[in-house]
């Protein structure tokens, strides 16, 4: 397993946030393990035979860990296939470093749309979101859940403004609102409006809604690079 370095940074949940917490949200997190457990458990071969590929086209570490923003802004290590060369930090500060254009893009969006640090596998992994799968490990483990606003980094705090206290509310998700409204066609903008509006109005028929939705729009492959 391949992880960064730990950042430091410290969060104190505003009164909104203490207030909203104390309802509880023990039938989500119910359903959140026992649906995590199950795709775990039917998706196993797949894991198997994706960690397999991985290791072939470019031997290392199977999974990477990158650190991310929980509730409360808790940080913890968001699991996913590896689908960049081992050096990928290294890549990408030298990329940055001679390519204006590239750099522009990323202090936007924190993305690369022609990623030159993505291995063969990893372009496949990205499109078909497999990437993700381990993901459902982190939900067992009560650092995310299925449904919420997508784990975002340290550095995205500022594009959440004032709205960072609302993204703390709640587990981030494996899927969500920005994901069945088209991802990374989206502007970062809109994605905040999308998480704020999700958090203000969640419900457990809202949740059932978007994890129906988001097979289908994982098949199409809607916003995804």
């Amino acid at each position: 397993m391949n992880a960064e370095s730990p950042q430091s940074f410290s969060y104190e949940p505003g009164e909104s946030v203490q207030r909203f917490r104390k309802g509880g949200l023990s039938l989500d997190r119910a359903i959140d393990i026992v649906l995590s457990l199950s795709a775990l458990i039917f998706l196993a071969p797949l894991l198997l035979l994706v960690a397999l590929l991985v290791y072939i086209v470019d031997p290392g570490p199977i999974l990477f860990g990158h650190r991310r923003l929980g509730m409360d802004g808790r940080t913890f290590r968001c699991w996913k296939f590896r689908s960049m060369v081992v050096d990928a930090d290294a890549r990408l500060k030298a990329l940055l470093a001679s390519d204006p254009v590239a750099r522009a893009e990323w202090e936007a969006d924190h993305k690369l749309r022609s990623d030159p640090r993505v291995t063969r596998i990893g372009h496949f992994l990205r499109k078909s979101s497999l990437d993700e799968l381990p993901q459902f490990f982190n939900v067992l483990m009560g650092d995310m859940s299925l449904v919420g606003p997508r784990p975002i980094v340290i550095d995205e705090i500022a594009k959440y403004g004032r709205y960072f206290d609302n993204y703390c509310r709640v587990r981030p998700g494996i899927t969500g609102l920005w994901q069945i409204s088209g991802r990374n066609d989206v502007s970062y903008r809109r994605r905040v409006a999308l998480d704020v509006a999700y958090v203000r109005s969640k419900s457990l028929a809202l949740d059932m809604r978007i994890l129906l939705l988001t097979v289908p729009r994982v098949v199409a492959r809607r916003g995804a690079c």
